[in-house]
């Protein structure tokens, strides 16, 4: 398994306006031979074929002979649907509803052999033979702080692959150039690459939440601050201490009275709880979030670990909840590990115990000052996009992701769309 660290970094590209019908030519064939091989894998009556050698040795020859494609991009065509079908697979022996993988979405995939990457401009297999595409890019002394200066300009990052994509809207290309480092050392925020790669038809957004035992309960990536942790435990103490003094008063009465406010206080602190967690659906909603990640709840329970039973209670009942809820709804709950995200920069990534004071955040390395909560959430978020950038099967069986934030969505080029 290839374990080298990736980072995809996105390049606009001036196409000849007389080689954009040649690419779009491309796209379709590329598109249909993904199609064809995910109708002849997915068996709704047998088991699916989810083995690319066997895929290409039943189709290659006929889907070659049918289209002006060259042979590597024959065989991508392929292997994208097959691992496609393959994550489908996955999802169905999890009990997860899906279907035959369905390629739409405008993109092409090229490795070395039917692509060269070079300094300022890319060629790439076309129908109708290569196509020399430069790219848009900024000024060279405004590029060292850009995705592009960092990896596709530095000598330790190597191209290996990328993805044509097409936006219908400004009518412009991108191609997102996959880089390997294999001397990169990941450190305990990342996570290593997965075996295989599901092809997605689309790209999510993901909404990060972090919880909390003091200040907010709950706080999203996009910075919407959700109910009070301290109005919670404070409510808890009052009822603990009224439920000291009848036990001191020993009486039946009191006893009675104890189960009386414990009821209530119990289905007081449900509710609050559904009110929390229906603020934040809304928000999820609200800026067209397809996931709504948390970190995972052993971490929660350690956190708290010293702390009160009822808090451990509350973020389980939290996150439970959460999850039944989306349900009825176009939204997914999933987790992260937890490692760092509380003491690593959201702006420039810089790790450091130093960076958080309580509810303090300021990085030590770029001088970035915001509410630590909030910066935890967003790496809440970026983490999982990273997941999926470097082949963790989304929920949503994407391609790529992107992380909700409070004036737009960022991905994991740094790659930042404002708002509408």
């Amino acid at each position: 398994m290839d374990d080298a660290p990736r980072r995809t970094v996105p390049i606009k590209l001036d196409v000849p306006s007389d080689r954009k019908a040649d690419i779009h030519h491309t796209k379709n064939q590329f598109l249909d031979c993904a199609n064809q091989t995910s109708n002849w894998a997915w068996r709704y009556d047998d088991y699916c074929i989810t083995s690319k050698a066997k895929a290409e040795k039943a189709l290659y020859d006929d889907l070659k002979a049918e289209h002006d494609l060259t042979a590597n991009l024959v065989q991508k065509g392929i292997r994208r649907a097959i691992e496609a079908v393959d994550a489908g697979v996955e999802k169905l022996k999890k009990g997860e509803k899906t279907s035959q993988p369905v390629f739409e979405s405008w993109s092409v995939v090229y490795d070395k052999r039917s692509a060269t990457f070079n300094t300022d401009h890319a060629t790439l297999s076309t129908v109708n033979g290569r196509v020399k595409a430069d790219y848009v890019l900024p000024p060279e002394g405004e590029r060292e702080e850009t995705p592009f200066g960092r990896y596709y300009e530095s000598d330790e990052w190597n191209a290996s692959s990328a993805t044509l994509q097409y936006d219908e809207h400004s009518e412009e290309f991108y191609l997102h150039v996959t880089l390997k480092n294999p001397e990169y050392e990941v450190d305990g925020t990342e996570r290593q690459e997965a075996t295989s790669r599901g092809e997605g038809s689309e790209n999510g957004v993901v909404l990060g939440v972090d919880l909390n035992v003091t200040g907010a309960f709950a706080v999203t990536s996009t910075g919407k601050f959700i109910g009070s942790a301290d109005y919670l435990t404070h409510k808890r103490n009052e009822y603990e201490k009224r439920r000291g003094c009848l036990q001191q008063t020993g009486t039946r009465s009191a006893n009675l009275t104890i189960k009386s406010i414990g009821s209530k206080f119990s289905d007081w602190s449900l509710d609050w709880l559904h009110n929390r967690v229906n603020e934040l659906l809304e928000e999820a909603e609200r800026v067209n979030a397809d996931g709504i990640i948390f970190e995972n709840l052993k971490h929660i329970r350690e956190n708290i670990a010293n702390g009160s039973k009822f808090q451990q209670w509350a973020y389980a009942k939290f996150v439970e909840f959460a999850e039944y809820k989306v349900e009825d709804r176009e939204l997914f709950v999933d987790y992260v590990s937890p490692a760092y995200t509380s003491q690593r920069c959201s702006c420039c990534g810089f790790t450091h115990e130093d960076n958080r004071d309580d509810k303090a955040f300021v990085c030590q390395k770029c001088g970035y000052e915001v509410n630590a909560d909030y910066n935890a959430a967003k790496n809440v978020a970026v983490r999982y996009c990273g997941y999926i950038h470097r082949g963790q099967k989304s929920r949503g069986g994407w391609a790529g992701c992107q992380s909700a934030l409070k004036s737009g969505t960022l991905n994991v080029s740094g790659e930042f769309s404002a708002s509408a």
